[in-house]
């Protein structure tokens, strides 16, 4: 991997870090049904490999969740892993307001509002994950490890098949 202008803010975060990544541009289709197994099938991955990001709250708390587009989010262990009881999704709304990216380009990297971050454990085993670069149609290619690096996150178990 290299390092790789951009013009996003989480190409732009990557940089500042140091963090060698790769960039993965293809054509998003707005009829698409999902953003996540859309990137993976346009760029030709495997959907383990390619990872959705989702911001929810726990007890009330914002946080970003990181999980396989080949699974789901499980709401109960994120409220775990964060040490809360109840989780919930963000509306669209609030995910774009706090992380300043739109919904389907929604990126881990270079939010708005540094949030606590929780990386699914199946990553941890990849030695690159793929994860939306900050715009529709644009992903990014890095370790887990710098993931979580750049996001100050951690690994838990909270995704289901």
């Amino acid at each position: 991997m290299g390092r790789r202008e951009g013009g996003t803010p989480a190409t732009v975060a990557l940089n500042r870090a140091g963090i060698d990544f790769t960039g993965h541009a293809y054509e998003h289709d707005p009829r698409a049904p999902s953003f996540g197994l859309e990137a993976a099938s346009s760029l030709g991955l495997d959907a383990g490999h390619v990872f959705k990001t989702l911001v929810a709250t726990v007890d009330g708390a914002a946080v970003v969740a990181i999980v396989p587009v080949s699974g789901s989010l499980d709401l109960k262990l994120l409220a775990g892993a964060h040490g809360g009881r109840r989780a919930d999704l963000a509306d669209p709304a609030t995910a774009q307001r706090l992380t300043g990216y739109v919904v389907g380009g929604i990126s881990p990297i270079g939010q708005r509002k540094a949030l606590p971050t929780y990386l699914d454990g199946q990553a941890e085993s990849l030695a690159t994950i793929y994860v939306s670069g900050g715009r529709r149609g644009f992903d990014i290619g890095l370790a887990p490890a710098d993931l979580l690096a750049v996001t100050s996150g951690r690994f838990a178990a909270i995704a289901r098949p």
